[in-house]
């Protein structure tokens, strides 16, 4: 199964397990376009720090009145029901994501096509890839790939275009997502990737070396 086949849905959380996710951005590419996205505030479930704050810039009282996120079940489900999830470094959306809904429905696996899984993951994981393929490139951080890609000018347009007001920056949440689908859709319209399929994307987006093993199923690419 191409990569193109697919939506890919890019996901950025702000907040952690104390405060809960406080804010979301989702952007859909569609071989390998920007068709979609979506983002808003999420009332805290626990207390936001001066720490927290100081990163992504919102405070309780900013957010007091938005629903929780938990009322964003359809949503997310859906998402997963229709194509893969993706991030910068996934593990962190996935363990907030968890931390609401255990589980999704019973969904494709599509690191296995044919089978399902009622699993989020795996996700395809930028954070993951980039350094692994481009290891010249550093550690992975979505502000250094964005810029050593060429890609902020862009990323700053998109922002004008997408992003709330006050939300044109890194850790705000679709701000960081549409960097991360940038990226990714940087790596996927390069020759040599553009063949690659998504159960490929999926089992490179893990360093696990058991879990990758058992994400391969014979010739993946």
């Amino acid at each position: 199964m191409s990569w193109a086949d697919r939506p890919i849905y890019f996901i950025d959380f702000e907040g952690n397990a104390t405060s809960g996710i406080i804010e979301f951005g989702v952007v859909t590419l569609i071989g390998g376009k920007i068709t979609a996205t979506r983002t808003r505030f999420c009332s805290a479930v626990g207390r936001i720090s001066p720490e927290d704050t100081a990163v992504h810039g919102l405070r309780a009282e900013q957010i007091a009145t938005a629903a929780i996120f938990k009322e964003e079940w359809d949503y997310f489900s859906g998402l997963r029901s229709s194509g893969p999830l993706a991030a910068h470094f996934a593990q962190a959306e996935n363990y907030l994501l968890k931390t609401v809904w255990a589980y999704p429905q019973t969904v494709p696996d599509f690191a296995r096509p044919g089978q399902v899984t009622t699993e989020w993951g795996p996700w395809i994981d930028t954070g993951r890839l980039y350094p692994q393929i481009f290891p010249a490139l550093g550690d992975g951080k979505l502000e250094e790939l964005v810029a050593a890609c060429g890609l902020q000018v862009e990323l700053d347009e998109l922002a004008q275009l997408h992003c709330p007001v006050g939300r044109h920056h890194y850790h705000a949440a679709l701000y960081d997502a549409l960097g991360g689908a940038l990226l990714l859709r940087s790596l996927l319209v390069r020759p040599e990737f553009k063949a690659a399929t998504l159960p490929w994307l999926l089992q490179m987006s893990t360093l696990d070396g058991d879990k990758r093993s058992a994400l391969q199923q014979g010739n993946l690419w």
